[in-house]
């Protein structure tokens, strides 16, 4: 007799195999250092010479999980009174949450979402480790060539926080946008 695996669904409609190969994902890539799973896909999983795709994939499957956990927990903080009253007035399970609970969890999740795209622009200086040539990787050729390491490494720090300041000003004014519209 042949063992098959079924996707079947619980009492709450989720798909519970498919909730346990997401939550093995979510804690492998939280649980391991980006580095090292840049390195293995670079190495092991996609051995090919495109290292900016390779580097793409492996920032968007790292952020994916981080992602899906400001997800959750922006839904999950939403009032479960919300989609108790939506399926009370009748509206199906699919439409009380992209109607009722999404608009309200975007307050919570778009902050979190900021932070973890800053989060990734500055985890880009890491690619140099695969041979992609970027800010930190350009910085190590300059002080190479010239046995200097003050100019080029000050010149990439001010260039990463320049930009990260200025999208930490862009999220700050994000935040008082949406607190103001929680208050009127």
């Amino acid at each position: 007799m042949v063992a098959t695996v079924k996707v079947y669904t619980n009492q709450t409609g989720r798909y519970r195999l498919l909730d346990r190969v997401f939550a093995a994902y979510v804690a492998v890539i939280r649980g391991t250092p980006l580095a090292v799973q840049l390195l293995i896909f670079a190495y092991i999983i996609i051995p090919s010479n495109n290292y900016i795709l390779i580097a793409c994939i492996a920032f968007g499957l790292n952020s994916g999980a981080y992602v899906s956990e400001v997800i959750r927990a922006g839904i999950g903080a939403v009032d479960s009174g919300q989609m108790e009253a939506a399926l009370s007035l009748g509206l199906p399970r699919s439409i009380a949450m992209r109607r009722v609970i999404l608009p309200q969890a975007v307050k919570n999740i778009l902050p979190a979402l900021l932070n973890e795209f800053i989060a990734i622009i500055k985890e880009t200086s890491i690619v140099g480790l695969i041979a992609v040539v970027d800010l930190t990787r350009a910085s190590d050729i300059v002080r190479s060539r010239t046995a200097e390491a003050y100019f080029p490494l000050l010149s990439i720090a001010l260039i990463y926080f320049l930009l990260i300041a200025g999208l930490t000003k862009l999220t700050g004014l994000l935040e008082k946008r949406l607190a103001r519209s929680d208050r009127s």
